[in-house]
Formats: structure tokens, sequence, C-alpha cells
């Protein structure tokens, strides 16, 4: 009897010990909804020199318009839209020019930095508390709103990321005034050579005129 008291008590403590392994587990490692983070979002981004895809955009009043995306950062983007919109718009030198079927003198032409795009374009992505109004996550995705706080006027961004393995599922464009345009992205590629001459502004000017 005093044998089998003792490997009671020693399987009790073996319990004990793995419970407590099984709490400490639980406790120090992330879970599997956790939220990725703004550092390992930035690495992200700033690893993401090319893309190349397919995009459904989703505009104020509720149409939707689809076309494919070039993005090579930094500072670069192409959005064409298909038919019947056939909308071009082109990031490139510091600068976004729209071209539509309405205007006969040449883009219409804003600056980069006056956009929240500019901070998925910009050289080195550093994101931090001081621009990022919100972070949160919600069905295994990751979304981020990044709003320049001093430059209200210049809208804000919110990226949607997919957390395992992360990838950039789309954004939401948000105007001063509230209004929203939502771009999902289809089929990306990353590991294509996108040509420097899909960003030139001037060249696109001359083929549309």
């Amino acid at each position: 009897m005093e044998i089998i008291k003792i490997i009671i008590k020693i399987i009790f403590k073996i319990k004990i010990f793995f419970e407590v392994l099984i709490i400490t587990y639980l406790i120090t490692c992330p879970s599997f909804a956790e939220k990725i983070s703004l550092d390992r979002i930035s690495n992200y981004i700033n690893e993401l020199t090319m893309l190349k895809a397919d995009f459904e955009q989703i505009n104020t009043d509720g149409s939707i318009d689809t076309g494919i995306l070039y993005i090579r950062r930094p500072g670069k983007m192409r959005l064409e839209y298909a038919a019947p919109n056939n909308t071009l718009v082109i990031a490139g030198a510091g600068s976004v020019a729209i071209f539509d079927n309405k205007t006969k003198n040449g883009p219409i032409l804003f600056p980069l930095k006056r956009t929240p795009l500019n901070f998925l374009l910009k050289d080195n992505v550093k994101l931090n508390d001081k621009i990022i109004t919100e972070h949160k996550e919600d069905n295994d995705k990751t979304f981020i709103i990044v709003q320049d706080i001093q430059k209200v006027s210049n809208g804000k961004i919110k990226m949607v990321f997919r957390n395992n393995p992360i990838s950039l599922l789309g954004w939401v464009l948000t105007n001063q005034s509230e209004q929203e345009t939502s771009v999902i992205l289809k089929n990306k590629n990353k590991n294509i050579k996108i040509p420097l001459y899909l960003f030139n502004i001037t060249a696109a000017s001359k083929i549309k005129n």
C-alpha cells in the first residue's frame, strides 16, 4: 500500500508540472488571433518592392470598378481601370496624375504627399503610435488606420493584412468629407519585374493626348 501511495504522489506531481507548463505557454506565447505588430507590418511593406494585382474598387456611391494595379516602391503606383471607366492613375516623381475621359488638357495633378497612399509608397515605412489611430485584429486579419493628425485634410488610409502568412489584402481611403473608397487586391504577384516607364507621367500624357 505504501508503494501505491508513493506512485500516486509522483503521478500527481507530474500532472501539476505539466499543467503549470501549459498555463505558462498560454500566457507567454502569442495567441493565434493576435494582431500583427507595427514593426512586422513596417518590415513587410519595406520588403514589398514590386507588386502586380487585379483590384476591385468599391466607390462612395456603391458602384464597382475593376482593373490592374502596379506598385514599385518607393513612390510608384499605377492603376489601370477597365472599361467602361478607362481611368488611369499614376503615382510617380512625387506626384499623382489622374487621366480620365473628361480631361482634355492633360491629367489632374497633385502632390503624392497630400494623399494617404504616401504612407504605403514612402521610401522607409516606420509605423508608430503617432500616425496610427487604430490597430486591431479581426477574424485572422489585422488592420491599421494611418493618419497624420497634423494634416487631417489629407484624409486617412485603413490597410488590411492577412495575419498568417502576412499579406496586404487591400485598403480603404477616407477623404476629408468622410467619403470612403475601398480597394480589394486579388491574384497578387510579388515575383515580377515591373518596368519604370509605367510610372512616367509625362510619357502617359503624350500617349493620352
